[in-house]
C-alpha cells in the first residue's frame, strides 16, 4: 500500500508437516506484507494454516521454505539467541489462553516480562507496570494469583504483559476465542484503543465481530491468502457504520465459502 511503511514481510514461504509418510503442505508459497500501524486480521477455516503463518512470521516456529523479514532484516535464519532478544523486545504476543504464571501475582507476572528487556533500568519498568495496571483498570486484583482473576483481568494482565516492553507488533492468536461476550468486547476495546495510539497488531481470529476491528482482513484458504479485504480504521464508527461493515464483511466472507 502506498506511504505506508511494511514492518514484516513474508517472501515465498512454505511449511510442510510430516505426518508418518504422508507431507502436509500447510503455508503453499506465501507472499505477505504487513505494514506499521496496521491492524491486520487473519481469517479462514479450520485448517486453512492461520496460526501457522503467524507462528511462522513471528518465527516461534520454523518455515520449510522462503524468508521471512522484520523491519527490512532478515530473521529468517537468525539464531536462538538473536530471536530470543528479538520476541523480548520487538514483538509481543497475546494467545487464546492468558498463560498466567500461577505462583506470581499479577503485578509480578507484569514485571517479570518487563526485567528480560535489559535496556531499562528497574525503576524504569517498575514505573511502566505502574502505569499499566492503572490504565487497564488492574489496581484492585494487582497482587492477586491468576487462580484469583476473572477472565477479564486475566486477558488484560496478558496484554500488559505484551505490551510492556512497547513491541514493534502484536502477534495476537484468537485472543477472544476462551472469552465470553462481555470479556471479548472489552478485550477488543483494548485492541482498538492500542492499534489507535500507533500500534501494530496482527490477529487471527475465528469471530466475526473481533475481525471487524481491523483495517484490513486477509483471508487464508489452503496455505494460500486468496483475498483481501481493507476497511477504513474502526474508531469513532457510528452504529449504523458498525452495522455496514458488520454486513460488508459478512457478504465477503460467506462469498469465499466462510
Amino acid at each position: 500500500m502506498q506511504g505506508k511503511k511494511i514492518i514484516l514481510e513474508a517472501k515465498g514461504i512454505c511449511k510442510v508437516f510430516n505426518l508418518d509418510a504422508a507431507k502436509n503442505l500447510v503455508l503453499d508459497n506465501l507472499d505477505l506484507c504487513i505494514f506499521e500501524k496496521d491492524f491486520t486480521v487473519i481469517m479462514g477455516n479450520s485448517g486453512a494454516g492461520k496460526s501457522t503463518l503467524l507462528y511462522a512470521l513471528s518465527r516461534m516456529s520454523d518455515i520449510t521454505e522462503g524468508r521471512v523479514f522484520f523491519d527490512g532484516q532478515d530473521i529468517t535464519d537468525l539464531s536462538e539467541k538473536k530471536l530470543a532478544t528479538l520476541r523480548k523486545k520487538d514483538f509481543g504476543f497475546v494467545f487464546q489462553n492468558a498463560n498466567l504464571v500461577s505462583t506470581l501475582s499479577l503485578e509480578e507476572n507484569i514485571l517479570v516480562a518487563g526485567f528480560l528487556n535489559k535496556e531499562k533500568s528497574q525503576s524504569q519498568i517498575e514505573k511502566r507496570v505502574e502505569e499499566l495496571i492503572e490504565n487497564l483498570n488492574l489496581s484492585k486484583a494487582k497482587n492477586n494469583v491468576p487462580s484469583k482473576l476473572s477472565g477479564g483481568e486475566s486477558s488484560r494482565a496478558a496484554i500488559a504483559r505484551a505490551i510492556i516492553n512497547e513491541p514493534k507488533i502484536i502477534f495476537a492468536d484468537e485472543p477472544t476465542g476462551a472469552l465470553n461476550k462481555k470479556t471479548s468486547q472489552e478485550v477488543l476495546d483494548l485492541f482498538s484503543t492500542l492499534n489507535e495510539e500507533g500500534q501494530t497488531i496482527l490477529m487471527v481470529t475465528h469471530d466475526l465481530k473481533a475481525a471487524l476491528r481491523g483495517n484490513r482482513i486477509l483471508y487464508l484458504e489452503d496455505g494460500k491468502i486468496i483475498s483481501e479485504k481493507n476497511l477504513k480504521p474502526y474508531k469513532n464508527l457510528s452504529s449504523e457504520e458498525e452495522n455496514v461493515r458488520y454486513e460488508e464483511v459478512s457478504e465477503w466472507l460467506k462469498g469465499l465459502g466462510w
